[in-house]
């Protein structure tokens, strides 16, 4: 039994306790260790990840229990795919959260943002859907204490709506695990794969309800229409490089309806044929409709930015939606292409709020590295708004592509071209409002000049914008990747193996595979 699937798990749960405990007053030791572990998690993900590439699912039975009496993780194409996403987010991020000194601004830092991953990673890695609320809670606590990072009283007033919202999240999710293990008796994916199976079409109530509760769960966490209320003031007071990092948080959701609704519950599944697609479309298209008039209408620059990740989840919704290899397959590229951006563009609006009063939409004296910041800017607005040449543009058209099949796909075409253009008019009158027309309101001759960016800041958005160009370039081979993660997923006959049949001690085998 290989080890290297838990340590991306076991690395930041390591460091954060002994940051706090052997490093807590010293902020370069604490940067140095996060900084490290950031890159040795992007190194044991890209490892993960190049061993699932061929289709090789990989499990790790934690003290050699065998499924599904013993916790299990699992590394597949999708699960690995989307811990180096993470990995590579994190570690941008964490430059920047560096480069700007908001480390420095409150306690702990470090700490909660090594448990943050930590939480995130394992999601995307377990097997079983308990320890998939365990790892829900890691993250929801640290997200909490890095959203009120520095204080405030705006902050803690959006961390605790924040919170309220998603611990109403987490008891519909354990009122769901109740209703499967009482129709059931399993919590592990695989295990419940083929026992959902069994289940006679006329005794499917009890798992009918589970399955409708499991969807709310996980719309609440990938803020879906009409349960996106919590995320608009949350994204938007949080400090920039956790807004930043939140992004890849929204896809959590959107990743654990992809794994149960194509393993447990397939489209062809009898017993809730027809519930993934019943209202999860309609959500998504005016989830798309939300957040693009949100764009149009925000009138502080962190609130379009918030606005935009609504929108660009609908878009990943629209496709999941579908439900065919086609439209995983493109929701999985446009996951990638949006977390990216909506990272770059937290990032961008805290550099412009450090040489600002405020984010308001409003004539003001020019930031320090206007130049610079108004291009990254308008390349980051282009990817979100999907115009050409960049990812947003091509993920878009998967997005369209896949549709095609859709009864729903004149609604789809019209909406997502439609909003398209709402979102292209907002983020230009933003951009020009807090870049073109600063130059006409000077700086007052008495004021002192704020800093400008450090260059680690400009590294860190810089090499966001670079992943997108290159998702954009090699938009082909990723397209074709993400094709492999879909025909994965809908024959899931080596997951379930490999997960039900290592021998473990509960099956008489003496060693894991």
């Amino acid at each position: 039994m290989t080890h290297w699937i838990i340590l991306p798990i076991i690395l930041p749960a390591l460091l954060a306790p002994f940051i706090v405990l052997a490093a807590r007053y010293h902020i370069g030791i604490q940067r140095v260790l996060s900084t490290a572990g950031a890159l040795a998690v992007i190194g044991l993900a890209a490892g993960q990840a190049w061993i699932a590439a061929d289709g090789t699912v990989t499990l790790y039975q934690l003290g050699d229990w065998a499924a599904p009496f013993g916790i299990v993780l699992v590394a597949d194409r999708l699960s690995t795919f989307m811990v180096l996403l993470t990995a590579l987010l994190g570690f941008f991020v964490l430059l920047y959260a560096i480069g700007s000194k908001w480390d420095e601004r409150g306690r702990h830092f470090h700490a909660l943002f090594q448990f943050q991953m930590m939480g995130i990673i394992g999601a995307f890695l377990t097997g079983d859907l308990f320890n998939l609320f365990v790892f829900f809670e890691v993250l929801l606590i640290a997200s909490y204490g890095l959203m009120i990072h520095s204080g405030g009283a705006v902050r803690l007033r959006a961390g605790v709506q924040y919170v309220l919202y998603n611990l109403l999240g987490s008891t519909l999710f354990l009122f769901a695990l109740g209703a499967i293990y009482a129709e059931t008796g399993t919590l592990n994916m695989a295990d419940l794969a083929g026992r959902v199976q069994l289940i006679d079409a006329g005794d499917s109530v009890g798992i009918r309800v589970a399955a409708v509760l499991l969807i709310l769960v996980f719309a609440v966490k990938a803020a879906v229409v009409p349960l996106h209320f919590w995320l608009p003031s949350s994204y938007a007071e949080a400090p920039g490089p956790v807004a930043a990092l939140f992004a890849i948080m929204t896809k959590v959701g959107a990743y654990a309806i992809i794994r149960v609704y194509t393993l447990i519950f397939p489209p062809d599944l009898q017993v809730t044929a027809g519930l993934q697609g019943l209202w999860l479309m309609p959500a998504a298209l005016i989830s798309i409709a939300i957040g693009m008039i949100g764009i149009l209408a925000a009138r502080h620059l962190d609130r379009l930015v918030a606005y935009s990740v609504i929108g660009s989840m609908g878009m990943v919704m629209v496709s999941i939606a579908l439900f065919t290899p086609e439209g995983i397959a493109a929701a999985l590229y446009y996951i990638v292409h949006s977390t990216l951006a909506a990272a770059a563009l937290f990032l961008i609006a805290d550099m412009v709020r450090s040489g600002r009063a405020d984010l308001a939409l409003k004539a003001a004296p020019p930031v320090p590295g206007a130049p610079l910041i108004a291009g990254m800017f308008f390349v980051a607005a282009i990817a979100m708004v999907g115009l050409p040449p960049l990812s947003g543009f091509v993920g878009k058209l998967l997005v369209l592509d896949a549709a095609v099949a859709s009864p729903l796909v004149v609604w789809i075409w019209a909406i997502i071209l439609g909003t398209s253009l709402i979102g292209l008019v907002g983020f230009s009158r933003a951009g020009s409002t807090v870049f073109w027309k600063a130059s006409s309101s000077p700086l007052p001759e008495d004021a002192e000049a704020p800093p400008a960016p450090s260059i680690l800041a400009y590294v860190s958005v810089g090499g966001l914008l670079a992943l997108l160009i290159a998702l954009t370039i090699f938009a082909g081979p990723a397209y074709d990747y993400t094709t492999s993660i879909a025909a994965q997923l809908f024959e899931a006959s080596d997951y379930i193996t490999e997960v039900m049949e290592t021998p473990g001690k509960l099956s008489g085998g003496a060693e894991g595979h």
